[in-house]
């Protein structure tokens, strides 16, 4: 079972900052897409920010301005870093890889792999 190691969540209060990171294990490659999703109780998980293999970025309206995405290919990791954090962001966050899957022999399959969640959690 392919699995990413996610960290960074945490208490902060509002105004603060938060770095968030989420590394896919070697055996997914070429990877398509990165990305960071929240769902807070009873909503849709909605997408925070996403960036593609060529560096395009992607942000949800609510978290311009304040959160960047990026990625260290090499590292098959991503970052969120989020600041002027708010209240209203206080949620799970959930890392998002499309990629393709090296296990056995070719053809390797191309997969969706979700983390396990990281709470963040912004004080008023």
């Amino acid at each position: 079972q392919v699995q990413l190691a996610e960290s960074g969540g945490g208490l902060v209060e509002a105004g603060g900052s938060l770095r968030l990171s989420c590394t896919a294990p070697a055996s997914i490659f070429r990877i398509n897409v990165m990305g960071w999703y929240r769902q807070a109780p009873g909503k849709q998980r909605e997408l925070v920010a996403a960036i593609t293999g060529d560096g395009t970025t992607n942000y949800a309206d609510s978290v311009k301005g304040r959160f960047t995405i990026s990625r260290d290919s090499a590292k098959n990791t991503v970052y969120l870093i989020m600041n002027s954090l708010k209240p209203e962001d206080t949620t799970v966050y959930y890392c998002n890889v499309l990629g393709t899957y090296r296990a056995g022999v070719p053809p390797y399959r191309n997969v969706e792999v979700w983390g396990q969640g990281t709470l963040v959690t912004v004080s008023s």
